[in-house]
């Protein structure tokens, strides 16, 4: 349907209100390419590959479990056979988790130079009052 200049539109033409002709039509969007996606950084992409879900067969059985889960069960089974390779991976992996328990986020482990430190602050704001 050609559009008529010269005739005079039956609604106020303004700020916010554009002519019929130049509306979008219902269902079609402004920005029909969209936003771009954001590139993922390297974390992102690891953590998204080691939570998908692979399926493996246990005692006869077909289940689905993450490639995470598959990883670390191969690598206690493979430590378990005696792999010397395996055995320090597990090993290495185990001592990270023991050490990051050992001090629990908003613990904090004070050595005696900074207990001396602590000690000296408590006397002086002591003394203030």
């Amino acid at each position: 349907m050609p559009h008529d200049r010269n005739k005079k539109p039956d609604y106020e033409v303004g700020y916010g209100r554009p002519p019929h002709h130049t509306r979008f039509k219902p269902g079609q969007s402004g920005n029909p390419r969209g936003r771009r996606r954001e590139t993922k950084n390297l974390s992102t992409l690891v953590h998204e590959a080691l939570n998908e879900q692979v399926s493996v067969t246990e005692n006869g059985r077909r289940r689905k479990i993450s490639k995470r889960r598959a990883i670390v069960t191969q690598l206690v089974n493979r430590s378990a056979q005696a792999d010397l390779k395996a055995t320090q991976i597990l090993l290495a992996i185990v001592q990270d988790i023991e050490r990051r328990r050992e001090t629990q986020p908003g613990e904090t482990v004070f050595d005696a130079a900074d207990e001396k430190v602590l000690e000296q602050l408590k006397a002086r704001l002591r003394d203030k009052e």
